[in-house]
């Protein structure tokens, strides 16, 4: 086998990325503190063309270093939107009929091996199986604020094995985003 080059992998440009049809997916970054975390995110939205990025609270904005070093200019390409407080997003989604999950381990949250499930369930609720969602992804400390977990349509948690009780929150973005490009993309 060989490896492609870049030149090979017909990749997107700016403008064509930015006209293109996005995952009707949001993800909302509640208070995350690393922007090394921020960029990443990106990066992996830009991967599966996410909808946007709702930045919150003292999460940073683009442009900056840090953040540009992980998101090796995908800040350049996803859409992105500052809310004064995480809260301020979920009011803003429900008012536009997106489902919001929050990822974080919650009483009677949803195993994301359970996903399909509670998808299923959740689509013979809703009017359209073109359902919008959005996933908040916490703090690297402290996870998603408990008002805005209660403001939630549900939660969704990632099973663990291990001796660590959490991800980093990038690596939960692209597990959590892989996930819902298998049922909205695929």
């Amino acid at each position: 086998m060989r490896k492609l080059k870049i030149t090979e992998m017909g990749r997107m440009n700016v403008e064509e990325f930015r006209a293109s049809e996005k995952m009707p997916l949001i993800v909302v970054l509640d208070d995350v503190r690393s922007m090394y975390n921020v960029g990443s995110v990106f990066r992996t939205a830009d991967a599966f063309r996410v909808e946007a990025i709702y930045l919150c609270g003292i999460t940073a904005q683009p442009p900056h270093p840090e953040i540009h070093k992980t998101a090796l200019g995908a800040e350049d390409t996803v859409a992105w939107q500052h809310f004064p407080t995480s809260l301020d997003a979920v009011n803003t989604l429900k008012q536009q009929g997106y489902t919001i999950f929050s990822i974080e381990q919650c009483e009677g949250s949803t195993q994301l091996n359970e996903l399909d499930s509670q998808l299923a369930a959740l689509n013979s609720k809703l009017s359209t199986l073109n359902s919008k969602f959005a996933l908040i992804l916490g703090n690297e400390v402290k996870g998603v604020h408990q008002e805005v977990v209660d403001a939630s349509d549900g939660c969704i948690e990632i099973p663990q094995f291990g001796t660590k009780h959490s991800l980093n929150v990038s690596t939960t973005a692209g597990i959590v985003i892989w996930e819902f490009a298998k049922h909205l993309l695929i």
